[in-house]
């Protein structure tokens, strides 16, 4: 009691107030002083509390002693809505209900508001018919049409790249999928970058790495800093974003025999791609019989050697490799139809071995597991495609026929969902268009295709982040196909981009030299319009004039270069310098007539004796 006084006595403006009403409503701008405020006893406050408490403790544990043996239970109702309007932080106020006695069976602990519950509780499973699980029905309706994986195909735009006149033979994606690497028959690797393009759809740089090789193959590494080149040569290279070159594989012996004593390829690659874990790996085969490991930072060996066998033991050609999912296992297709599977680790014995995968002789061009790791894919050169299931390796899980492939690295992929299998088809020429094929992966049955071009499908990639399928074509062309909706960035960040405009070449105008101070007579006129200028200029015959190129070498162009030491270039130059018009001969030999009768020098005196 004595606290609360000297609690209230503290601040004075509680107290009975001197001032009148009036002058005070006047100062502060509201009225109610002179009240005497009211005291509380808060001991008697606490006291009468605690007492409730006790009692209401006593009756509800009475209460749950009588209802327990005819297995009753008591739930105290709810007190949230109470305790969250006095503002109270306690943290009881999270529990909706307390529970005094046995525990809830299972039926009422789901139950929303347990004090509106009337009757027995109701069955398991059972839903009534509300407005929200309505809409959970509506839901429900649209899951199952996401569920329709035909749907999910980003096929309604499309834009087309231009590698080139020559067959695009590799493809490759970063992780990121901000630029896009193309490569061709026509040994060029072209760089192009979504967000950088605009919709002129130009590359930004194309490099010839493998000089006079055919690209064969093209992959980032997972961390997408550095790219695989796998050409027609001998000797993979490793390039950085930009193109330049960090890593080119040794050449092995062709003299030596065992080929796993060699330190590289001794034959045309085939193909290769990068470790799924290990950033620093890559793998690459080859027609010398042989799938090698590599570590990018050591370019002196190869880290491991495969060799695929014959039934006979004898050597085949690997014509593709992968690695799966995990990265444990190294698969490899060969030109005898077998698919022959290792562990990374363990080079001697074959893991997993199927002797007919496809059919002999025909160069399997391509080996792809799925996301979740548990099939195989694999093209075949006997226009097939198969799924396999690496544990019972015996047969296929499904067949596909008749998708014509006249490529060695027509390639097959998976749906980012894993639920289709997407391939390319080739064509003759003039004999219809080269298509998308995809597949169910479960039913294996034909779900869709798209009509790409008037030539063969060799590459085909889904891209999981960009959820956009790029296609390399046999004609020189690099489609990609994305959706509005369904894609992300990608193609989407170029079209939306105008063309530059082209830039005025002004390195044939005239410098203007600006000189403010001249008098009026030898100042210059100023330019108007550099386009005007322009036009004047090409009228102009001596500054339109195309300057000679320089002369390099024994000679270019139809002139000669500098003459050499020898008679025979003094010759040439001087019949090239020889300006004089020969074309009637009769006046060109009785020019001399006269000075050979006045001054016989070679003829006449020989007669005379």
């Amino acid at each position: 009691m004595n606290e609360s006084a000297s609690v209230i006595e503290s601040f004075p403006c509680l107290l009975a107030s001197d001032q009148s009403d009036g002058d005070m409503a006047s100062v502060m701008g509201f009225s109610g002083f002179g009240k005497k405020a009211r005291t509380f006893d808060l001991d008697a406050i606490f006291e009468q509390t605690r007492r409730t408490a006790i009692e209401r403790s006593q009756q509800v544990l009475e209460l749950a002693r009588l209802l327990k043996p005819m297995g009753l239970y008591y739930i105290l109702p709810n007190r949230k809505k109470e305790e969250s309007s006095s503002g109270s932080g306690n943290s009881d106020a999270d529990s909706d209900s307390e529970l005094i006695g046995p525990p809830v069976p299972k039926q009422l602990t789901g139950q929303e508001d347990d004090e509106d519950l009337v009757g027995p509780p109701l069955p398991p499973g059972y839903r009534g018919s509300t407005a929200d699980d309505e809409d959970d029905d509506d839901d429900d309706m649209e899951d199952d049409e996401d569920d329709n994986p035909v749907k999910k195909i980003p096929d309604t735009h499309e834009i087309t790249l231009q590698h080139g006149t020559k067959t695009v033979s590799a493809l490759a994606l970063d992780p990121s999928g901000a630029r896009l690497v193309t490569g061709g028959y026509d040994f060029d690797v072209r760089f192009w970058d979504f967000a950088g393009m605009d919709a002129a759809l130009n590359s930004f740089r194309t490099i010839q790495p493998c000089e006079c090789h055919q690209i064969r193959s093209l992959q980032y590494s997972i961390t997408g800093d550095v790219i695989l080149v796998v050409s027609g040569n001998a000797q993979a290279k490793v390039l950085d974003r930009d193109g330049f070159p960090v890593m080119e594989c040794p050449k092995g012996d062709q003299y030596i025999v065992d080929m796993a004593n060699t330190k590289g390829h001794t034959a045309m690659l085939n193909s290769g791609c990068w470790h799924p874990k290990i950033k620093d790996e890559f793998m690459t085969c080859s027609n010398d019989g042989t799938v090698r490991t590599w570590d990018l930072s050591s370019n002196k060996k190869h880290k491991m050697c495969f060799k695929p066998r014959s039934l006979q033991g004898k050597k085949v050609t690997p014509t593709c490799c992968t690695y799966s999912r995990d990265g444990k296992l190294v698969a490899a297709g060969c030109q005898d139809g077998t698919i022959q599977i290792w562990d990374r680790n363990l080079s001697v014995h074959t893991k997993f071995h199927c002797r007919q995968a496809h059919a002999p002789g025909t160069d399997t061009s391509c080996l792809t597991f799925s996301y979740d790791g548990t099939t195989l894919a694999s093209r075949g050169g006997d226009d097939t495609l198969k799924t396999w299931d690496i544990r019972n390796f015996k047969k296929p899980l499904n067949v596909a026929t008749g998708l014509s492939a006249f490529f060695s690295m027509t390639d097959c992929c998976f749906s980012p969902d894993d639920k289709l299998l997407v391939t390319g088809t080739s064509v003759k020429k003039d004999e219809g268009n080269g298509k998308l094929v995809f597949f169910d992966r479960a039913s294996f049955q034909k779900v869709y295709e798209i009509d790409v071009t008037n030539a063969g499908v060799v590459r085909c990639l889904w891209h999981p982040k960009l959820n956009q399928i790029m296609v390399g074509t046999g004609n020189g062309l690099a489609k990609v196909y994305y959706d509005p909706v369904k894609s992300h960035r990608g193609a989407k960040l170029c079209v939306v981009k105008s063309k530059r405009k082209e830039r005025q070449a002004e390195t044939l105008t005239q410098d203007y030299i600006i000189t403010p101070h001249a008098l009026p007579m030898f100042r210059e006129a100023r330019q108007r319009s550099t386009k005007k200028q322009l036009e004047k200029d090409r009228l102009d015959p001596m500054k339109s004039h195309k300057p000679e190129p320089p002369v390099t070498g024994p000679g270019r162009g139809g002139r000669v270069a500098a003459h050499g030491g020898t008679l025979s270039s003094f010759i040439v130059k001087n019949i090239a310098l020889d300006k004089t018009d020969d074309s009637n001969p009769r006046q060109a030999i009785l020019r001399h007539a006269k000075e050979a009768s006045e001054n016989p020098y070679w003829v006449a005196p020989a007669y005379t004796k």
